[in-house]
Formats: structure tokens, C-alpha cells, sequence
């Protein structure tokens, strides 16, 4: 991959102070709205393999204009305050865009998780959740983190626990962070929800055929060539929910160790687990160790799902997508955002494409402040009255329904429904006004521009109401 030339803080300003000269912030209002509200670098010990080791970790609350804020937490060893910082800002335009009633935040722990045994991280785990603790930065009703790279359920679980032990007598401590296990108070759907998301992105997409047209393609996704940049979480479930409701052809895959091609189409499955087995795409059918020639190879869509910077000023000349979906955060820079643009690059941009997690996210903290699974009170009532109206139609019509169309009609609405109902209509209405807005103001040149005005006069106009 290109070195990156612009940091992810400076690419994410740099839309935001586009966005902010057409909407017309004051100044004093602007530097509110731009900068991080406050980051904390904690650092602490942990005596393992019969030594201490000190860690480091950090949280930046970007904008509280909505409380509780919200905001995954990475692993990694790359992690520093800039990072958390540009993140944090993403998630602030991000649940304003959707409108999910959260301010931004980000959180990272410098460490490489595969460095360490699994009761070693979760002590780990545990002592950076107390120290987040200390300081309000991981509570139900003030700041809740979810997975990011590098974690998952496992680790939201740990958390959670730990912050009920700290806190016995709190009425909702497992909504003190969301994306954990369904038998710990999550919700299902969440582990699909960010690489659902860009499915159904992309699906609204190629519902406004001016948007399409602009990207120099026509019809549906079915037999579109799509390559997918790190399959991760996101884009093992984008992949394989793109190739197999929709009929597209995923003809490559990027990992950190090669890529795979395969213009016939990959099978997201096999390759999935072929990396899961072996660490990597290396050995697989189609392997080759130039990922920087894939990442220039032939396709209609590109969807890097990995990292930050991946496409910068030094490789943006090559790449060849019609149209580019960021399911990672801040995958493209400032600079490859204008050089694609200009000739005819279509980009979904991340504080759109990658709010599918936040959305789900947001129904288990409802979820978990409610206490009660989502489709429980009125599913059998639903039942009920389908069966009513089937047997009112047959004996009007004095004929029977097909028994297979009436056992899905009678089954009712499960949580997983439920939570994709609710995904597919966020998706479909952020995409309809960002698209709306786009199209408003001949000044307004991309999807990127549009979304990031949307979100600051949604800010904007929260802070007015604050007296702010």
C-alpha cells in the first residue's frame, strides 16, 4: 500500500472546514463544533508473565451537543491521539447524519491483541475499563464504547462486567457499552450491522439512477465487479451478503499478506475460512502477493473495508472503481477524495457507509435500557391477527392460502427482523437526503460534501437550542 501523506485528523478537518464555508457556521461556533471537547491519555499497570508492563490508552470525546456520547475502541499497536481524535469526529457526524441521539467519541489501547494470551487480555481489559471508569468515560448514561478493530463481543463483555462489579447498584449496567454477546444483553444483528449497511447503501444507491449515471453505470447490482479491500468483520459480511442476495461478483479480495482474484467470483465463505485457518489469503486459490496491482485492477465498485489511508495523492491516479463505498473510516484522503472526483468517481463516503454499527448499536442501548427483547410484547399478538385475516380471505374468496406463504406471514417479526427493518430505513433516508442535498446547490461537488453539511447544521442547530 501508498504511504500516507496527509494524517486521517487532517483529511477529516479539511472536509469539515469545506462543509462548514457552504454552510455558513460562525466562527466561534465553527472552532466548537471542529475541535475534540476533551482527550485522556491513561496509562496503567498490569503484572503479567511475572513482570509489570505499563499500557497506554487513550478516549477523546469529540462533541457532546448529544449525550451519552459513542464510540468504539480499537486494539492496536498503531493507535495514538490523532487517530481517536479524527474517529471521534467521525462519530459525531456520523449519529448526526443517521440521527442517532449520541455525540462522538473514540477510544484505543496501544496493543497488539495477538501478542497476548486470551486471560491476558481480559485482565487487561479489565484494568483499562476500571481506569475509564475513574474518569466517566465508559457509563450508560455519559460515554458507551463498542467494538472497533481489534475487539469484539469478547472484549464488550469484559467491560461491561467489570463496570457492573464497579457498580452493583446501577438499575442498567449493561448498557454501559453495546456490540456484546446476545446472552449478555446485546442485540442480534449487531455483529453484521456495519457490512449490512453497506449493502444497503448500496442498494439506495442504485435506487437514484442519476447517481449511478454520474458513476458511469446503469441497472442493479446483480453482476457488478466489486473489490473488497480487508475482510475483516465489515468486509466479510458487505462481501457475502453483496455476492449472494444481490448477484454481485466479488473478483477480489485485498488482505495485509496479498490478495486473491478470481473474475468468476470469489466464494466469500471458503476464502473466509481459508484465512481464518492459515492467518491470511497467502496459499489460497488465485493468490498473488501484488495487492497494490489489485488495488488498480478493473471493477465497478471498490469498497475498502480495513483502515484509514489506504488510497492517497500516490495511488488514487491508479485506481479504476466507477464507484467507491467507504466501509472503514477515513479509507480514502482528502486529497485521493478530489483526484477521484474529478474524474467522475462516485464515493459513499464512511460517515454514511460505516453508520450501520451505531444504528444497531443504538437499538441495544434501547434494548438494554428497556429490559426487554425487541418483538417480544407484540410478535404472537401480530400472529394472531394474521391468522385472522388468512382465514377472513378464505372464506371470502373460498380458497386457501398457499401453506407457505401463510407460515411466513404467521411467524411474525423476530429481534433480527426487527434490526434490519430498522437498518435497511436509516440507510435508505440518510442516503435519499444526502443524495437530495447534493443535487440542491450546484456548489455542492460529492455525497461527501453534502453528508458533511448535513451533519453540522443538524450539530449547529443543537447547540442553538442550548444557547451555544
Amino acid at each position: 500500500m501508498s504511504k500516507q501523506t496527509e494524517t486521517f485528523l487532517q483529511s477529516v478537518e479539511r472536509t469539515f472546514d469545506q462543509a462548514a464555508d457552504l454552510v455558513g457556521i460562525s466562527q466561534g461556533l465553527r472552532h466548537k463544533i471542529k475541535v475534540a471537547n476533551s482527550t485522556y491519555t491513561v496509562r496503567f499497570g498490569v503484572r503479567l508473565r511475572g513482570k509489570l508492563y505499563t499500557f497506554v490508552g487513550y478516549r477523546s470525546v469529540h462533541s457532546e451537543h448529544m449525550e451519552p456520547v459513542k464510540g468504539g475502541i480499537r486494539y492496536s499497536p498503531h493507535a495514538d491521539q490523532d487517530e481517536v481524535e479524527a474517529l471521534a469526529a467521525l462519530m459525531s457526524y456520523k449519529c448526526a447524519l443517521v440521527e442517532a441521539p449520541f455525540g462522538g467519541s473514540k477510544g484505543a489501547l496501544v496493543i497488539d491483541p495477538s501478542e497476548w494470551e486470551v486471560h491476558e487480555l481480559e485482565r487487561i481489559t479489565r484494568r483499562f475499563t476500571q481506569e475509564l471508569a475513574k474518569r466517566s468515560l465508559i457509563s450508560q448514561a455519559q460515554n458507551v464504547p463498542a467494538p472497533d478493530m481489534g475487539t469484539g463481543e469478547r472484549e464488550m463483555a469484559w467491560m461491561a462486567d467489570e463496570y457492573k462489579r464497579l457498580n452493583p447498584d446501577d438499575l442498567n449496567p449493561w448498557a454501559c457499552v453495546t456490540g456484546k454477546p446476545v446472552n449478555k444483553g446485546g442485540i442480534r444483528g449487531r455483529v453484521e450491522a456495519t457490512g449490512r449497511g453497506v449493502q444497503y447503501a448500496l442498494r439506495e444507491a442504485f435506487r437514484h439512477p442519476e447517481d449511478i449515471e454520474i458513476a458511469g453505470m446503469t441497472g442493479s447490482l446483480e453482476g457488478k465487479r466489486i473489490i473488497v479491500q480487508g475482510l475483516g468483520n465489515v468486509g466479510y459480511h458487505a462481501a457475502k451478503f453483496l455476492s449472494e442476495e444481490d448477484g454481485s461478483i466479488i473478483s477480489c479480495v485485498i488482505e495485509h499478506d496479498g490478495a486473491v482474484i478470481d473474475d468468476d467470483g470469489i466464494n466469500i465463505e471458503e476464502l473466509r475460512a481459508h484465512i481464518i485457518a492459515n492467518g491470511g489469503v497467502t496459499g489460497y486459490a488465485g493468490y498473488t502477493d501484488d495487492s497494490a496491482a489489485c488495488l488498480a485492477k478493473d471493477c465497478d465498485i471498490m469498497i475498502p473495508a480495513a483502515m484509514e489511508g489506504v488510497i492517497t495523492k500516490s495511488n488514487a491516479d491508479s485506481v479504476k472503481a466507477k464507484m467507491i463505498i467507504e466501509a472503514a473510516n477515513g479509507p480514502v484522503t482528502f486529497t485521493a477524495d478530489q483526484m477521484l472526483r474529478d474524474r467522475g468517481c462516485v464515493i459513499i463516503p464512511d460517515l454514511y457507509a460505516n453508520a450501520g454499527g451505531v444504528t444497531v448499536s443504538y437499538f441495544e442501548w434501547v434494548k438494554n435500557i428497556g429490559h426487554i427483547r425487541f418483538g417480544r410484547l407484540q410478535r404472537r399478538q401480530e400472529e394472531r391477527k394474521t391468522n385472522l385475516m388468512v382465514d377472513a380471505i378464505e372464506q371470502m374468496v373460498g380458497k386457501t392460502f398457499p401453506q407457505n406463504v401463510i407460515d411466513e406471514l404467521v411467524a411474525g417479526p423476530t429481534e433480527l427482523d426487527l434490526v434490519r427493518s430498522g437498518l435497511d430505513d436509516t440507510m435508505r433516508a440518510g442516503y435519499r437526503v444526502i443524495s437530495e442535498k447534493w443535487h440542491s446547490d450546484e456548489r455542492i461537488p460529492d455525497l461527501r460534501t453534502a453528508a458533511m453539511m448535513i451533519s453540522l447544521e443538524r450539530i449547529m442547530d443543537s447547540y442553538n437550542s442550548l444557547g451555544i
